[in-house]
């Protein structure tokens, strides 16, 4: 998208059919809004919302291919990076809103305004990155999981929310800093510790080993990721468990001389509730679950 200095929440967006879908496909439109009404300008919602609640993204190690291909937007072409974890950055920051509230990202996922997530020309989707406003020094953690913004003088593009939190939403833009964070090494430093000014996850107690046995007789399950580090298994595990009535459970394998503890949820009746639950954990920012069987 492009933003440029307008009324009323300070910028403009202008929707451009050229954002990705996926590394191996060309740019699509932004076409699926979900059955929401797509307004003319972007701009924040119309009813109030308290965002300071919401937590921040939580860096979760990324199972399977990152999207990092070469596109061209407004006859400008661009060569994503291929491992955002030492990313480092200052320029100006800008969010979007209500104009792209339910339409498609360039990874695939359906764009929440109210989501902690972010725009970037060039990381690898998805990315974790810290963005600090160097006006007053807040903090927060966004997932990248779209591209964008194509204007010259700004190098990431925040959701509403994010935008909030920062404390620039009303003025359009400010000056950051954008650190890449490495989603293994976070898990390590940060153990059960919940994201910094974040609610502290509903915890609730570990399945018993006859619910999980019974669990893994058969059936689809989602797998929400895997960990060397059996803290950060649980850490995953209680905080979305917190959130779902299905059974959200660690199971142990060994991988070569290592030993990974996987975060599974289900067993889950159908597909149709499977894809729920994936888009209801990506939105909450917990990483892109994939669908598996019981082995």
């Amino acid at each position: 998208m492009i933003k440029l200095p307008g009324a009323g929440s300070g910028t403009i967006v202008l929707c451009l059919s050229m954002l990705l879908a996926a590394c191996s496909s060309p740019p699509v439109q932004r076409g699926d809004t979900g059955g929401i009404p797509r307004t003319v300008q972007d701009g924040a919602p119309a009813y109030f919302r308290d965002v300071s609640q919401i937590p921040d993204a939580v860096p979760v190690p990324h199972q399977g291919p990152f999207k990092a291909s070469p596109y061209t937007v407004l006859g400008r072409s661009y060569v994503p990076i291929q491992d955002g974890r030492n990313y480092r950055e200052t320029g100006l920051a800008s969010w979007y809103g209500t104009k792209f509230h339910g339409q498609l990202t360039a990874n695939g996922e359906q764009y929440d305004l109210y989501g902690m997530t972010a725009a970037h020309k060039t990381l690898p989707l998805p990315s974790y990155v810290r963005v600090t406003n160097l006006d007053n020094q807040r903090s927060i953690i966004v997932r990248v999981n779209d591209r964008g913004p194509f204007h010259s003088d700004r190098i990431i593009d925040l959701s509403y929310a994010g935008a909030v939190k920062l404390g620039f939403a009303e003025r359009g833009t400010a000056r950051v800093r954008v650190e890449g964070i490495d989603p293994v090494v976070w898990q390590q430093q940060n153990g059960n510790r919940a994201v910094a000014g974040s609610p502290a996850p509903v915890s609730s107690p570990a399945p018993s080993s006859t619910a999980r046995a019974a669990a893994l007789e058969g059936g689809l399950y989602l797998q929400l990721g895997a960990f060397s580090s059996d803290q950060a298994a649980e850490q995953l595990r209680s905080r979305v468990q917190g959130m779902v009535q299905t059974p959200v459970f660690v199971s142990p394998v060994q991988v070569d001389t290592r030993i990974l503890h996987r975060v599974r949820l289900g067993p889950l009746d159908s597909h149709d509730e499977a894809q729920q639950l994936m888009e209801r954990l990506r939105l909450a920012n917990l990483g892109s679950p994939t669908l598996v069987s019981a082995h």
